[in-house]
Parts: C-alpha cells; sequence; structure tokens
C-alpha cells in the first residue's frame, strides 16, 4: 500500500504515547478473554456438562473464529478509518463476551466464542501496523511489542484476577469483566487515537495479494505450528498441576500470574532482540521452545519445578514481534491482511495446542504428555523455519522496507 502523507503518518497526535496506550488495553482486553477461559475449564465443564478436555474444545472455538474472522474482516474492512475500525472491533468483542455470560450450555457457548474471536485478529493487525508507523526509525518491533504488552500483562495480571474472580462468583462473572475492559478500550481509543483515513488505493483486492506470496505463508506456517506448543501446555496447565503436581487450587492463579510474567519478559525482550537480529531471534526462540516445552513433562509433577518452568514456558512469546515484523516485510502492499494473519496463525497454534493436548490426554498418556505434544509441535516449527530461511536465501526481497504505512 502507498504510504499516507508523512504528516498524516507521524503527526497525527500530540501524545502518542496515549494513544499506544489506549490500544494496549484493548490488547489487554481481548488477552484477557482469550486466556482466561484455560484458568477455569474444571468450572466450565461442570456447568455445562462436559469433559475437561471437551470443554477445550470451546478455546478451540474462539481461536478458529480468529482464524477466520481475520482476513476476513481485514478485506472488508480495508477501507475502513482506522480508529473507527479498532473502535467497532472491540465493541463487536464486548458484545460477545456479555453474551457468551449468558450461554445456557455447550453448543451456544462454543458458537459465541467463536463469533466473540472474529474480531480478535484484525484489531491487533491494524493496531501493529498503526503503532509501528508511529516508532522511530529502527524501533519497530519495540513498538509493536509495546502495544503487544497488553496482551502479555493481560496473561500476568487480567487472567488471574478475572480466574479469581470465576472461581468465587462463576465462570461467567469472568467474561462480564472482559467486556466491560473491553468497553473502556473503546473510549480511550476513541479520545487519544486520531481518525486515520485508510490509504486511497486500499482495496479487498489489494489486501489478497497477500496470498500469492511464499514467504507469507510460510511465516504463517512458523506461528500456526511452531507456537502451538505453548497452547497444549497452557490450555491443561490448571488440571496438570493439580492432578500431577497436587497443587492446591488457591494455588492456580499463583500458576497464572508466573506464567503471565514470563510473557511479559519474554514480550520485552524478543522485541528488543527482533529489531537486532530479526531471523536469528525466531530461529532461537523456536529452539528455546523445544528445550521448555520438554522439561515440563518431568517437572510438572512437582509444585516448584513446574512453577519456574510455566515461568519459561511463557518466555516463548519472544517469537510473536520478531514474526508480526517479518510479515510487515515480506508483505509488499498487503500490509493489514499480513498483520492481521499472524494472528490467525497464532490461533491456529490455539486451536491445535488445545486440540492435540487434549487428545493425548483423552488417550490416556497423562496429564504431563502436552509437555511432549508441545516440543514436537515446535520441531516442525523449526523444520518450517528452515524452509523459510533458505527460500529467503534463493530468493532475497527486493529491498527493506521503509516506514510501515498507516493502513
Amino acid at each position: 500500500m502507498t504510504p499516507p502523507p508523512a504528516s498524516n503518518a507521524l503527526t497525527t497526535t500530540q501524545y502518542p504515547g496515549r494513544a499506544m496506550l489506549a490500544m494496549a488495553t484493548g490488547a489487554f482486553a481481548i488477552g484477557t478473554g482469550e486466556f482466561v477461559i484455560m484458568g477455569l475449564l474444571p468450572e466450565v465443564a461442570a456447568d455445562i456438562g462436559v469433559s475437561i478436555p471437551q470443554a477445550g474444545h470451546v478455546i478451540s472455538a474462539y481461536a478458529m473464529g480468529v482464524v477466520i474472522g481475520a482476513p476476513v474482516l481485514a478485506v472488508a474492512a480495508a477501507a475502513w478509518g482506522r480508529r473507527t475500525l479498532m473502535m467497532a472491533l472491540l465493541l463487536a468483542f464486548a458484545m460477545g463476551n456479555f453474551a457468551s455470560a449468558t450461554a445456557p450450555g455447550y453448543l451456544s457457548l462454543s458458537v459465541l466464542r467463536f463469533v466473540t474471536g472474529m474480531p480478535h485478529g484484525t484489531y491487533f493487525g491494524v493496531a501493529a501496523l498503526v503503532t509501528a508507523a508511529l516508532a522511530p526509525p529502527g524501533q519497530r518491533a519495540r513498538a509493536v511489542g509495546l502495544v503487544m504488552t497488553g496482551l502479555t500483562v493481560a496473561t500476568l495480571l487480567g487472567v488471574p484476577l478475572a480466574a479469581w474472580l470465576g472461581q468465587h462468583f462463576g465462570w461467567r462473572s469472568a467474561f462480564v469483566l472482559v467486556g466491560a475492559i473491553a468497553l473502556l478500550a473503546v473510549f480511550l481509543i476513541h479520545r487519544h487515537v486520531p481518525e486515520i483515513a485508510a490509504p486511497a488505493n486500499a482495496s479487498p483486492l489489494g489486501e489478497l495479494s497477500a496470498l500469492r506470496n511464499k514467504q507469507v505463508w510460510l511465516t504463517l506456517g512458523i506461528a500456526a505450528i511452531g507456537f502451538g506448543g505453548l497452547f497444549a501446555v497452557f490450555s491443561y496447565v490448571k488440571p496438570t498441576m493439580i492432578e500431577a503436581a497436587g497443587l492446591p487450587l488457591g494455588g492456580v492463579p499463583v500458576m497464572l500470574a508466573l506464567f503471565g510474567l514470563g510473557m511479559v519478559v519474554g514480550n520485552v525482550l524478543g522485541s528488543r532482540l527482533a529489531d537486532r537480529h530479526l531471523m536469528r531471534t525466531v530461529g532461537g526462540m523456536l529452539v528455546w521452545s523445544i528445550v521448555v516445552l520438554l522439561a515440563y513433562s518431568f517437572t510438572a509433577h512437582h509444585v516448584v519445578a513446574g512453577a519456574i518452568n510455566l515461568f519459561l514456558i511463557g518466555t516463548t512469546v519472544a517469537i510473536c514481534p520478531a514474526l508480526q515484523i517479518r510479515l510487515m516485510d515480506v508483505a509488499g502492499e498487503a500490509q493489514v491482511m499480513a498483520a492481521a494473519l499472524n494472528h490467525s496463525a497464532f490461533n491456529v497454534a490455539n486451536a491445535l495446542g488445545a486440540w492435540l493436548g487434549g487428545a493425548a490426554i483423552s488417550a490416556g498418556m497423562g496429564w504431563t504428555s502436552t509437555g511432549w505434544v508441545g516440543a514436537l509441535l515446535a520441531v516442525a516449527g523449526l523444520a518450517i523455519f528452515g524452509w523459510a530461511y533458505a527460500e529467503s536465501k534463493k530468493h532475497p526481497a527486493p529491498g527493506k522496507p521503509g516506514p510501515v504505512p498507516i493502513a
């Protein structure tokens, strides 16, 4: 896409930090909504009358909503003003969470979580592009990481808070909290993020051009498969630590908070590393994922060792800013589509990890088998990374892109 005039891209607001904070609040709401059910699976399963692995399919339903919603909404809203689009997406997300709190059973909850997930990827995609365009030269990944901090802080503060709320007042109250946070983010974006028009040449066909790019697909494959191990473990962290390690129920929020702290640390370090060595960061984090996920199969039998390992697994989120910037670099004119598809890919990882982890448990392999599943997914992601790296050497990009357009 053709970048808007510089005056529109870089001087649209007197206080860009406030705009980033507003967008990070939206990320916080979405992150809390995405992960909170993982800490409440036993309560949800008991209330709607299904097994815990079946309740895990509700996680997959949300993830598939992200997968389908991101490209569909990116194409449909290609010409929308960026603030208006982010507000509309968050409003739909809020309404979906309020509706989820009223779901009477398994089928209705699954459908509502699917619908609620649809705005997720497009919101993050647009927010990442706006933020990257406001960043100083050489600091795009750090800027994207700043907004993504809302997502990682959600795992540190939002998810444990919502899990505590759900344990004491019912799991439905957790979704009400998420909806309220999303409405707050709508207000903050309206107040602090300027209305930025889409580029004049923005079109659905232009966005669909991303689907013809091999490097886009390979980068998405790294995220969709290589990052699935985190979700294979985290989707079942509560029953695993209770059953395998004997963790008291009251210790679950502490475990969730440690995992969230690991994500915050990983996001900060990963964004800085990606600005220095993009591809090395991607490959290195996949190797790190294999190590810490494999270790979980052994450490999850012990409360302290398992807690430390969960923190380390959280740090694997460091790969996310690097993959986001990689997609911006290879997407050409299809910036919104590529940025949104990144979150589709991460939610394919969510669905795939939750499904394979649940399948391993249901097959009688034990709660800690999710660590083996996760490590194998990371190995597969590393293989795709090797393919992408080899292809990039054979067919190098024509040149480093300029400032990422706000689009």
